[in-house]
């Protein structure tokens, strides 16, 4: 099995006017999510949501700035990290990823020698 991140990316504005009901419906769908993972067959390490851009802080050159790198119309909300067989079986899971304002990204965690820890 093979480590996939599921990037969130949605209109953070989108959610300034989401009524209780709808937050609620939200959660349930992350829910039923992470059960979806496991049905079919993947495993779920990990995952967040993420504060909005207006709490970033970037870095960049050494120079600390408030907000995030870029404007953008959608930005990254939150993020798993799932265990596939292989990069369509992650594109399976992605695709039941809960993005009500946007979409997600499916991208492959760097396996590297280096990274493993064997020096290699």
């Amino acid at each position: 099995m093979s480590k996939y991140m599921i990037l969130i990316h949605e209109r953070e504005a989108d959610y300034a006017t989401m009524t209780p009901e709808g937050w609620q419906s939200l959660v349930d769908a992350h829910g039923a999510f992470t059960k979806a993972v496991a049905d079919l067959g993947g495993t779920l390490v990990g995952g967040e949501a993420l504060q909005p851009t207006t709490t970033a802080t970037s870095i960049r050159s050494g120079e600390v700035t408030d907000g995030p790198f870029v404007e953008s119309k959608e930005a990254l909300g939150g993020f798993y990290i799932v265990e596939a067989r292989d990069l369509d079986h992650a594109l399976e899971i992605g695709k039941l990823t809960p993005a009500p304002f946007g979409g997600v990204e499916v991208r492959p965690v760097l396996d590297s020698p280096a990274a493993s820890g064997s020096g290699r």
